[in-house]
C-alpha cells in the first residue's frame, strides 16, 4: 500500500538585514526549502529483489511520494499504479524515497541506469529524448478534441495565484496547476524546480487513478520548457499553457504530439503556438 502524503516544511524564516534607503533593518524574511531527494527503484523477481538508485533531484520536500510517482511515469518506467507495492522513505532524514515495484514487473533498468542530477531550474532534455518521448509516450492526444474558449484562458493566472500559499510567504516557488475545460482548478502542487512541481501534480493524479488526463489544461507558473511538454504529453494533457515563453524544442515536441502549446498568459492576451484548432474564436465561443 502507498501510504499517505507527507507533511513537510516548504518554508523557513531566516534572519536577513534589508537596506532601504540607505536604512539598515534586520529582520526575518520566508524562503523556500530546497533539499535534495535520492529516489530509488526496487524491483526483480521475489526470490532476486534489487535495489537501484535511479534519481537525484533538489526539491521542496513534501508530496515527495507524489514526486516520484510522477518521475517514474513520466520516465516510461510504470504504465499503472498497481505496478507499485510500496513507496516510503528510508533513513532518518527523509533525503531517499524507494518505489518498490511488484516482482511481475519487467523492467529494463540499463536504460535507466542514467544516473543524474536534476538541478532546480531544469531537468534532462535534448533531440535524444524527443526521439525517446515518440517511442514511449501511451496517448495520441490528437484524439483529444476539447476546447477552450480564450477567456477561460486569461482567467487562469489570477486562479494560480489565488491558490499559490507558499509563494505568497517566499517568492520562491514554481507552480503547476490542472484546470478543467471550464477554468475550474483540479490541483496544483508547488516546487522549487518547475519540473519537480509538474512531477507532484502528475503523481498525485496517478494515485487517485485520474491519468490519461483528456481534457485537462496544465498551467506553468514559468516557461514552457522541453521537459514540461513531454511530461505533459507522458500524462495525456491536451492543452499546456504557460506564464512565460516556450522553447523552441517544446513547440517542436508538441506540434509532434499534437499538444496545445500557449506562452505569455495575461488577462488581456496569449500567443498561441501550437493547436489552435483547441481555441475557440470570438464567433464560435458564444
Amino acid at each position: 500500500m502507498i501510504p499517505p502524503v507527507e507533511n513537510a516544511e516548504r518554508s523557513v524564516d531566516l534572519p536577513i538585514l534589508t537596506i532601504e534607503r540607505s536604512n539598515i533593518q534586520s529582520r526575518t524574511d520566508a524562503l523556500a526549502v530546497e533539499e535534495p531527494l535520492e529516489i530509488r527503484i526496487g524491483y526483480g523477481p521475489a526470490e532476486n529483489r534489487r535495489v537501484e538508485s535511479i534519481a537525484i533531484t533538489m526539491r521542496t520536500p513534501g508530496e515527495d511520494i507524489d514526486l516520484a510517482l510522477g518521475f517514474l511515469w513520466t520516465e516510461g518506467i510504470l504504465s499503472s499504479l498497481q505496478e507499485v507495492t510500496w513507496a516510503r522513505h528510508r533513513g532518518t532524514e527523509a533525503s531517499v524515497l524507494q518505489i518498490d515495484l511488484h516482482p511481475g514487473v519487467l523492467l529494463d533498468i540499463d536504460r535507466l541506469k542514467r544516473h543524474f542530477y536534476a538541478a532546480s531550474s531544469c531537468g534532462v532534455c535534448g533531440k535524444a529524448s524527443l526521439e525517446a518521448v515518440r517511442s514511449i509516450s501511451r496517448f495520441d492526444l490528437t484524439v483529444d478534441m476539447t476546447a477552450v474558449a480564450p477567456d477561460i484562458i486569461h482567467r487562469l493566472p489570477d486562479a494560480l495565484r489565488a491558490a499559490q500559499q507558499t509563494f505568497d510567504r517566499t517568492g520562491g516557488l514554481h507552480a503547476a496547476v490542472l484546470f478543467d475545460p471550464m477554468g475550474d482548478l483540479i490541483c496544483l502542487r508547488e516546487d522549487v524546480g518547475r519540473h519537480n512541481a509538474v512531477d507532484k501534480l502528475i503523481g498525485a493524479q496517478l494515485q487517485a487513478e485520474k491519468l490519461p488526463l483528456t481534457g485537462k489544461i496544465l498551467l506553468v507558473s514559468g516557461r514552457a520548457s522541453f521537459e514540461l511538454a513531454q511530461k505533459a504529453g507522458m500524462a495525456g494533457i491536451p492543452v499546456l499553457a504557460a506564464i512565460g515563453a516556450p522553447s523552441s524544442l517544446a513547440v517542436e515536441l508538441a506540434a509532434d504530439a499534437g499538444m496545445t502549446l500557449l506562452g505569455f498568459i495575461r488577462e488581456t492576451r496569449f500567443n498561441i503556438y501550437t493547436g489552435g484548432e483547441r481555441i475557440l474564436s470570438s464567433d464560435r465561443s458564444e
